[in-house]
């Protein structure tokens, strides 16, 4: 091999917000805080303060190759985290609040956390979790100490206090692009939750990645605010990729409902918003009480699980918004594949391409995609054949950590890592993600999306939400159960889902029955929890067995 004759310097989260303070050093970042109003800053005044930060975690004994521990909102104490950690060689371990209290100290203790970081609004449920764990020795309050409790968690320490006795100056040091730099945790498809470990390089090559598959989605200093919150997956890499474009980069903080959401995009002028389909739901509501959207509205990125038709119709149709559909995995950095339109798709009516962005998009460059059937032979990319979707890039995991069986289970001999997800890939790229393979409906031999169904249920006018799952059935081993949400004020019936349901889907994957609730369960990334559904109508009778 004749090696090329280039400098060989390490890729590292670091060098972004350098970057950033030296071309965009007064584009904003703008946070609703914990405490109450709105704090904006640059990225060089950024830069100034998670330098003083890196020498306070410095101060503190942090050594590379630590876990420091957060549980916090999106705002900018949490956005600095990111940096001051992973430029210290540490490396960011980003808690999910809304997990279980057992869920949290498992993963605390797993991770081997030094020290915890934390919101005023966890300081409650640190004070009950503190003595289960293990290895955290330092918390820090991410506040001011104005706002510091009085009595509590011995020790406690201030965050603004910590940073008011560092000098801002850093050199950030430099190793290998392959240390870790941040640690996220996913439940996967079974068991304990499993570790994440990205890599400096890795970070910054899904960001470049990113940036490269859709410029157009950071082009001309966009204002960009991320529902996804800091805590799941790194935001999808907004924290880097709004940095080295110089987008704006608007912080929600706590409160994700619609109406503080829509305030925040109308008052700071949103051109685009980043979250799951559930967050557009609530926000779609808002549009039409006011009458409109935020001014200045005109993209949405919604991932984390399947994107309705209704839905991006709505919002292509009224409110003149474009959905890009993205798919992607914790253990893909997260993202995977975008709505990538080619020449004369871009060309298409507004309506037209809205139908492809149902899909789940075209894959991200870095990411390749294999479909592997049932009797483990590979699936052609012709949109007929179905089976596990199966990844790899370097931008996807190798393995989880410290954690051999799920990494055995996970990696195959060629050393893809399978994703759980059932797919189609059609001849000119566009992935469909059929369903989850435990979400499947197999009724006589044949399997039902239960995607597929709610997709076409949510035509059904005054039908806010829905989900599809599997009972049990003594001649068809699972029939189809639809559990609907109704929307606010309208009172659609059992027999009118099934009218519309019954013109675009075959009779056979047609749901047995309807059942009508208050709420669909979540889960703690915001996703319907289906395995919550099947605890709760394990035993459900379906009419024809109540009857007999």
């Amino acid at each position: 091999m004749l090696r090329g004759m280039m400098m060989d310097r390490p890729l590292l989260v670091s060098s972004v917000i350098d970057y950033a303070a030296d071309v965009y050093p007064d584009v904003e970042i703008v946070s609703n805080t914990v405490e109450g109003g709105i704090h904006r800053y640059g990225y060089k005044a950024s830069r100034e303060r998670i330098g003083r930060l890196a020498n306070a975690l410095i101060g503190l004994g942090v050594k590379p190759g630590d876990r420091v521990a957060t549980l916090a909102w999106n705002g900018y104490r949490h956005f600095e985290l990111y940096y001051a950690i992973a430029g210290i060689g540490a490396v960011c371990h980003t808690i999910n609040p809304r997990l279980f209290p057992e869920q949290m100290t498992y993963i605390a203790n797993h991770a081997e956390d030094t020290t915890l970081f934390f919101d005023l609004t966890f300081l409650p449920l640190v004070e009950k979790l503190k003595p289960s764990f293990k290895t955290i020795n330092t918390y820090v309050l991410m506040t001011d100490r104005e706002h510091m409790p009085a009595n509590g968690i011995a020790g406690l320490l201030c965050y603004e206090g910590l940073l008011s006795e560092m000098s801002p100056d850093i050199v950030w040091p430099e190793f290998d692009e392959n240390a870790a730099c941040a640690l996220c945790y996913t439940s996967g498809t079974t068991g304990e939750p499993k570790g994440v470990l990205y890599s400096n390089r890795s970070m910054l090559l899904h960001t470049f990645f990113l940036i490269a598959t859709r410029p157009d989605l950071f082009a001309h200093n966009r204002t960009i605010l991320p529902v996804v919150p800091l805590f799941h997956a790194n935001a999808w890499s907004l924290p880097y990729i709004t940095p080295l474009t110089g987008c704006k980069f608007i912080l929600p903080g706590a409160k994700l409902d619609g109406p503080t959401l829509y305030d925040l995009m109308e008052t700071e002028g949103a051109d685009a918003g980043w979250g799951v389909p559930t967050v557009w739901l609530g926000l779609i509501d808002e549009f039409k009480k006011k009458g409109r959207k935020p001014r200045n509205l005109r993209q949405i990125l919604s991932g984390g699980s399947a994107v309705p038709q209704a839905m991006i119709d709505t919002l292509t149709r009224d409110y003149d918004i474009e959905v890009t559909h993205g798919w992607g995995m914790t253990e893909m950095s997260p993202v995977g594949t975008l709505t990538v339109f080619r020449p004369e798709e871009q060309k298409l009516p507004p309506m037209e391409r809205a139908k492809l962005s149902a899909k789940q998009g075209r894959r991200m460059f870095g990411v390749d995609l294999k479909i592997i059937d049932e009797q483990g032979n590979r699936g052609a990319h012709d949109g007929e054949a179905s089976g596990e979707l199966f990844v790899r890039g370097s931008t996807i995991v190798s393995g989880y950590f410290n954690n051999e069986d799920a990494s055995r289970k996970q990696i195959d001999s060629e050393g893809w890592f399978g994703t759980g997800d059932v797919a189609k890939i059609q001849k000119d790229g566009w992935l469909l993600i059929v369903d989850r393979t435990k979400d499947l409906v197999k009724s006589g031999g044949e399997w039902i999306s239960s995607i597929d169904v709610e997709n076409a249920a949510l035509a059904c006018k005054g039908l806010a939400n829905c989900a599809v799952i599997g009972v049990p059935h003594p001649k068809w081993h699972e029939r189809p159960l639809l559990v609907a949400v109704k929307a606010p004020g309208a009172e659609p019936t059992k027999a009118e889902i099934l009218d519309v349901l019954g013109s675009k889907i075959a009779k056979w994957q047609m749901p047995d029955d309807v059942v009508f609730v208050d709420a669909l369960p979540m889960t703690a990334t915001g996703k319907i929890s289906k395995k919550d559904l099947r605890a709760k109508f394990a035993d459900y009778q379906l009419p024809e067995q109540a009857q007999g």
